[in-house]
């Protein structure tokens, strides 16, 4: 969702606000973590997403979480969780919470972001 003006510096096209329609908070909490994939759609539905919601659509065919999408599609987190989160209510992504057991998080989880970060 960047575009190149031509000088060599990259600037948003337009304002993340824009494509949440002003909002900065998802419907629901959504963890970094939190999985999405997408889920059926028909040809006629395809044709009415905007162009964010198409390319979650398409990063979504594999499983991807909340932080990689908003990477991917370079925009702010905030933005990814919303947009995410709306998707979600209309029923055209799938979301694969973490399950967190008495509140504290996985160790395995934990130890594969950590690996993650150090191949960085």
């Amino acid at each position: 969702m960047i575009g190149n003006d031509g000088t060599g510096d990259e600037e948003p096209l337009f304002r993340p606000y824009a494509m949440t329609g002003g909002r900065a908070e998802p419907r629901y909490h959504l963890a970094l973590e939190t999985l999405v994939s997408s889920s059926f759609v028909t040809d006629e539905e395809l044709a009415l997403l905007t162009p964010e919601q198409d390319a979650i659509m398409r990063l979504c065919r594999s499983f991807r979480s909340v932080a990689e999408i908003s990477a991917l599609l370079r925009v702010p987190l905030g933005v990814a969780r919303v947009l995410v989160a709306d998707m979600a209510d209309e029923g055209l992504v799938r979301l694969h919470q973490p399950q967190l057991e008495k509140g504290q998080p996985d160790l395995d989880m934990l130890e594969r972001v950590l690996s993650g970060l150090r191949r960085l």
